[in-house]
């Protein structure tokens, strides 16, 4: 008798780590079915031509009667949610949409996997996020954050993505669901969106190499991430269901670099050695509240999981070049 196929459910299927974890699986041997939203998502067609084995459900993380449908139709053996308002930016022009998606977007999804009665068969990865902990000085632990670290959120996003962290610990421990999240510090890449600093960078490097532009706008240059490849962390998220038990994970490099740092090597990439006559700052970039550095350590990923990341710092910013190279020449 023929093995049968694992089923995956993901959140956020259109999103850069959507499109990594859909290939994983894929690879894995999944059948997959992805949540998109809305009646006429743009995103659709592409991701439809770039992964036409995926089973796409229409739903929404703030309407839970559209959750329930889709657990019950795909039936999955695991819900990845990477679903949610992403970016740290925007969460402060949108606050009340940050948190009803971002937020409460995920207590609707662990409600509707209960409704749709797969609590006890469904092992769930909640996507949390180093911004929970706000990179205040004296919040830092020597050698990095852990999972056992004080959170002190600097903006709506992080503040709704504590609210989606504690309400899966919750339900973990008040219904015995499988629930496991995911403390991923930054993670970028090829699919990373055009709004994020760092493929905000890489494309335009680009196109000033290709002479498409002259010059490129930010908002501060001195904060520190710890920056790794989105494809080595959506593996990370993989393992943790894999597990016997279902715990808390820290995803990172264990190394911090500035906006600076990655400006220099991009710029590096296409033969410029002095970045700052292309560079200009604006105030409309910069945020109310900013978070100064973000360190992980990724000791008990490393021990338990047996992941560790791949690519490294100055990898990534190639990575990142050469892929907006290609994609503006053509």
């Amino acid at each position: 008798m023929a093995d049968v196929k694992k089923r995956a459910l993901i959140t956020g299927i259109t999103g850069q780590d959507g499109g990594h974890l859909t290939e994983l699986l894929h690879e894995k041997g999944y059948e997959i079915y992805g949540i998109i939203r809305g009646q006429h998502n743009p995103q659709r067609a592409r991701v439809e031509a770039e992964f036409p084995y995926l089973n796409l459900i229409e739903a929404d993380l703030t309407d839970t009667s559209s959750l329930v449908r889709a657990v019950a139709v795909s039936k999955p053996d695991e819900i990845y949610n990477l679903g949610a308002i992403s970016h740290v930016g925007y969460s402060f022009k949108n606050p009340q949409l940050t948190a009803d998606v971002t937020g409460k977007g995920v207590l609707n999804l662990l409600e509707a996997v209960r409704m749709a009665g797969f609590e006890k068969t469904a092992r769930i990865y909640q996507a949390s996020t180093s911004e929970m902990f706000g990179g205040l000085e004296y919040n830092q632990p020597e050698g990095g954050y852990t999972e056992e670290s004080s959170f002190h959120p600097r903006s709506p996003y992080g503040v709704a993505k504590l609210y989606a962290h504690w309400i899966s610990r919750n339900y973990r421990e008040s219904y015995g669901m499988f629930i496991s999240c995911g403390i991923l510090f930054n993670h970028e890449g090829d699919r990373r969106g055009l709004e994020f600093v760092t493929r905000k960078i890489t494309n335009a490097v680009a196109r000033i190499k290709l002479g498409k532009q002259e010059f490129i706008t930010l908002g501060d240059l001195w904060p520190k991430r710890d920056w790794g490849y989105a494809g080595d962390y959506v593996e990370g998220m993989w393992r943790m269901l894999q597990q016997d038990t279902p715990d808390d994970f820290l995803l990172a490099t264990g190394e911090t670099h500035s906006i600076e740092e990655f400006l220099d090597l991009a710029f590096k990439e296409i033969g410029i050695e002095d970045w700052h006559p292309y560079v200009k700052q604006d105030p409309r970039f910069m945020r109310p509240a900013e978070v100064d550095v973000l360190l992980g350590n990724p000791a008990k990923a490393e021990k338990v999981l047996g992941w560790k990341r791949k690519v490294d710092f100055p990898g990534l910013v190639k990575l990142m070049v050469q892929h907006d190279l290609d994609l503006e020449s053509k």
